[in-house]
């Protein structure tokens, strides 16, 4: 029996434990005089998020309890039985009975995976309690009566984020698993995870930068964004890649990718075996990559308007010197799709149909139903963001990288607070999470406009209802062919969102449904065998119908784009070398633009 275990094999005394907590006391000391030092020393700011804000929020759901009492008195009697069958459980369990769980958690709910929380029924009674508790708590606000869906949505997503925090499982004395470590380790595990809050702290400048990744494990240009290409064209927006063929032989059309510039676009060129871009080259195309510049003040009046114009028309000229092409197959993924079909209207009023055709990854173009960003978008916090922008003329990366981490807290946030700060474990080489920590800046103008004219008044899908390069912007005007790609679980843009797309445009659109979300249901590989994907071929103009009809396919829907691209993608010719026609080579790839504003390790 060793001095952490009794006979039975319960946790005991440990006097590592006890001679560590001097330790512990010390690294908390230096936590909190780091923390205090720092004026700024903070959570990271949320985009639009003002506390004072949603207390006229909470007021109204308190309005509508008061003004609906019977149905707060039966919410509480719900409650009460709950926990009442709760504790009748546990005296069952006492004497050797198995009732059934009053409450299990919810599907792909990682947080109480470790077998104490079942058969230990002390701890087992504190999760049924938190997920009784919380069910009451978000129900109650979900079947409240006479608030509109706006504030009901933010009132939700406000209150998972507090249910969420208030999890046993972010606690030492709550969480078997980290006792059991705490135990083992005599206390070692809570010494290095304040260790790792100091050096998340002094990687935030202040503010808790919470580490998802191993940073060292990765290098952009070495085995992230590694597929061998060369820059042929920038200007104050992009640089444009022109990645080297891998086949002898190439489809006669180019393919543009314009990615988000939310973040950057190597999303498109993780590794090998998950990289789009290196199997869309296996696939015989000659690919060109928009890699959007990490803005800073210099680029803060840059409008909606010069990314469209120094985006991709600008880049449409480039791959035309670059391969004598006129025409050229385009990807948008996310705002990058968005910005697509504003570019795609502009071009149809201009006649200009150098765009052969048009694939959306994931992207709206009608925000009626945006998904849970939509939580930070209304007049007051767009008015509190313009002013937090204008203080530097552009959004801070790490805001928007709280925004979206917020929208999976659990998975993103807590998850990472469990490992790294109260067991005390570094956190897993993950080539994903490393590019979703390196976010990017937003300018000024872009992204008010962005947020004001499309996401929160939805201009984009009236007739002229935008306005870009003197262009009233008509989506009816776009008679492209389009393969339009959504995912299945997609909480950024969700597929109901997405699909709104298709009655917008007037050219033969193919909708697509992808297991998976916003990122796995874009990047999913034939190789790796994950997920299905869902057509259906008569492309219905309602989603129910379009439902009812879809054919459900195992794995990647890659190939499915490959043979409906393939048909629009001309002959085969020679493969073309980045510089070799009318275009000077200026660096390999990644480039520069991608690698500005690294997050530190």
């Amino acid at each position: 029996m060793t001095s952490r275990e009794n006979g039975s094999g319960q946790m005991g005394y440990s006097p590592e434990l006890a001679e560590n907590l001097g330790e512990i006391a010390m690294e908390y000391q230096k936590l909190l005089t780091q923390f205090l030092k720092k004026p700024q020393a903070s959570a990271p700011d949320v985009p639009g998020l003002d506390p004072s804000k949603m207390a006229d929020a909470w007021v109204e759901l308190a309005s509508s309890w008061m003004h609906n009492p019977s149905k707060v008195i039966e919410a509480q009697l719900e409650l009460w039985r709950d926990l009442m069958v709760l504790w009748q459980n546990m005296a069952l369990r006492a004497i050797g009975q198995e009732p059934p769980p009053v409450v299990s958690p919810a599907p792909g709910d990682r947080r109480f995976a470790g077998e104490d929380w079942t058969k230990n029924q002390i701890f087992d009674f504190i999760k049924q309690s938190y997920l009784v508790t919380s069910r009451w708590f978000t129900n109650s606000i979900r079947d409240a009566e006479g608030l509109d869906e706006r504030t009901r949505k933010k009132l939700e997503f406000f209150s998972k984020q507090f249910v969420d925090a208030m999890s046993p499982t972010n606690f030492v004395l709550t969480n078997p698993e980290v006792l059991h470590e705490t135990f083992e380790t005599g206390g070692e595990n809570l010494i290095r995870g304040l260790k790792n809050v100091l050096k998340d702290l002094d990687r935030g400048n202040g503010q808790l930068a919470i580490s998802m990744t191993d940073f060292d494990a990765f290098e952009v240009g070495r085995n992230v964004a590694a597929t061998p290409g060369k820059v042929v064209f920038q200007n104050d927006v992009i640089q444009l890649i022109q990645y080297t063929p891998t086949t002898d032989t190439v489809f006669k059309t180019p393919l543009m990718i314009m990615p988000p510039w939310i973040n950057k676009f190597y999303i498109l060129d993780l590794q090998p075996k998950n990289s789009f871009i290196r199997w869309a080259l296996s696939e015989g195309h000659t690919v060109f990559v928009l890699s959007w510049v990490n803005p800073d003040e210099h680029q803060a009046m840059k409008t909606f308007e010069d990314y469209m114009f120094e985006g991709p028309l600008a880049a449409l000229d480039a791959i035309e010197k670059a391969t004598g092409e006129r025409k050229v197959n385009a990807i948008g993924y996310c705002i990058g799709g968005t910005l697509l079909a504003c570019t795609l209207a502009y071009m149809a009023a201009k006649e200009d149909d150098r765009i052969n055709s048009a694939t959306f990854f994931t992207a709206q173009v009608d925000f009626t139903e945006a998904g849970d960003l939509s939580v930070f978008i209304d007049d007051d916090q767009l008015e509190q963001l313009d002013k937090q922008m204008a203080e530097k003329g552009y959004l801070d990366a790490s805001s928007m990288a709280t925004t979206f981490n917020m929208l999976r807290s659990n998975d993103l946030i807590w998850s990472f607070v469990v490992n790294n700060y109260l067991m005390g474990k570094d956190p897993m080489p993950f080539d994903l999470l490393y590019w979703n920590s390196d976010s990017t800046r937003m300018p000024q103008a872009l992204h008010s406009y962005y947020l004001h004219r499309m996401y929160h008044e939805n201009r984009l899908v009236t007739p002229g209802g935008i306005v870009l390069g003197g262009v009233p912007i008509d989506l009816t005007k776009i008679k492209t062919p389009i393969y339009m790609q959504a995912g299945k679980e997609d909480h950024i843009a969700p597929y109901k969102s997405v699909f709104k797309g298709v009655n917008h445009f007037s050219g033969p659109t193919k909708f697509m449904l992808a297991g998976s979300g916003h990122i796995a249901g874009v990047i999913n590989p034939p190789a790796a065998n994950k997920y299905n994907y869902w057509i259906n071929d008569k492309n219905p103009k309602t989603l129910e119908k379009w439902m009812e009809g879809a054919v459900e396919h195992p794995g990647s829907w890659w190939p499915d784009w490959q043979a409906w691209i393939g048909k629009k993608s001309g002959k085969k010719v020679p493969a073309r070398v980045p510089g070799d026609r009318g275009l000077t080579i200026i660096e390999d790839a990644p480039g520069s633009y991608v690698t500005s504003s690294r997050p530190a390790a």
